[in-house]
């Protein structure tokens, strides 16, 4: 039997306990997209979990899409993600960031005047995504990237990783789902490739693959995570095989000694998810499926993965693995303040008590 609350370790990041908290986009980062003193507050009152992944920070002005995300390419982005690291590190914690270039899936308004928008092929995201109001509109029309322009993309991550590091993050986690750019690679529907990026899945994932090597090789593959969610339809996604892509990707990847595949769970038709990562894929697994603490100890008994995360439960309960470690009740979040936070706004962000505060 596997204790939630026994230490594990992921690659090279040493975690207190195996409960970690998900990556949510909050929309709370300041002037220039950098990490506001409420945002330090935000990751520092979390730091009870034994990882936390960051909101996806965008590696590029072109890799933005929503409004107020952060970003990790700006010495004073990266000066503010050294506050909020710092804050995590004393607090006892270990705080990974999630890298984030969202390709099609972006709003021009949100984005800098001359900052473009870029995907794999020409096909515009059809969900609408909300503008700098918060009103959800229609997304931009992407251009496609030329071949000769992906090593430079590539480049950025590699950039924006060696920034998180000298952030003081303990690793970087690389974003393969919900639509944004490496799943725009991934899926048949998004990429119409006809060059060594597309068409077969030998050449779908090579973008993927070519990041996370580089990526590895920047800042050391046990300081290197990925997150995917094989099926999904957010933004558009409508892959003919996920399980061909899926099994190609983690076959790619697995020798390359990277921490650890965050898996968001859904219902994939024909196998169940986390059977296909654990078929194909050696390494470390963190299972995010709407877990409740009972669920999450089942799939740690099971062996089918080695930590467990949560998201919307961390929003509404900063002290979250405490609670779950003394069977305190479970505090409810405000769904209408997920996004609204302007300025020094604290509500539905910071205000929520700790257990017994």
């Amino acid at each position: 039997m596997t204790d939630i609350f026994s230490p594990v370790t992921l690659g090279d990041i040493s975690l207190n306990n195996r409960i970690v908290m998900a990556p949510m986009t909050r929309d709370r980062a300041g002037p220039g997209d950098v990490p506001t003193d409420l945002m330090v507050e935000y990751y520092r009152q979390r730091a009870s979990a034994g990882l936390i992944v960051t909101e996806g920070t965008q590696p590029s002005r072109t890799g933005k899409g929503y409004f107020r995300t952060p970003g990790i390419h700006s010495a004073d982005q990266v000066a503010g993600w050294r506050r909020v690291a710092d804050a995590v590190h004393d607090a006892g914690g270990r705080i990974v960031m999630q890298i984030m270039h969202v390709g099609r899936a972006a709003v021009q308004a949100n984005k800098d005047a001359d900052a473009e928008t870029v995907a794999p092929s020409a096909i515009r995201c059809p969900d609408k995504i909300p503008g700098p109001d918060g009103v959800p509109v229609e997304t931009a029309m992407p251009r496609a990237l030329a071949t000769d322009e992906i090593p430079a993309v590539i480049a950025e991550y590699v950039t924006a990783a060696r920034n998180a590091v000298a952030a003081g993050m303990d690793g970087v986690e690389l974003h393969c789902a919900s639509g944004y750019l490496p799943m725009q690679f991934l899926s048949t529907n998004t990429n119409q490739r006809t060059d060594r990026y597309g068409g077969p899945v030998e050449n779908r994932i090579r973008f993927v693959v070519e990041t996370l090597r580089a990526l590895a090789d920047a800042i050391g593959p046990g300081r290197v995570g990925f997150r995917i969610c094989p099926g999904v339809r957010f933004n558009g996604m409508d892959d003919a095989d996920p399980h061909e892509t899926y099994a190609a990707l983690l076959k790619a990847v697995d020798g390359m000694g990277l921490a650890y595949c965050h898996l968001i769970h859904i219902a994939l038709e024909g196998q169940d998810a986390l059977d296909l990562v654990n078929a194909n894929w050696s390494g470390p697994v963190i299972e995010n499926a709407g877990l409740t603490l009972d669920k999450a100890k089942a799939v740690l008994d099971e062996g089918k993965a080695q930590a467990v995360s949560f998201g919307y439960l961390y929003i509404a309960n900063p002290d979250l693995a405490e609670r779950f470690r003394h069977g305190a009740p479970l505090a409810k979040a405000q769904r209408d303040q997920f996004y609204t936070g302007m300025g020094d706004d604290h509500r539905g962000y910071t205000d929520y008590p700790a257990h017994g505060a």
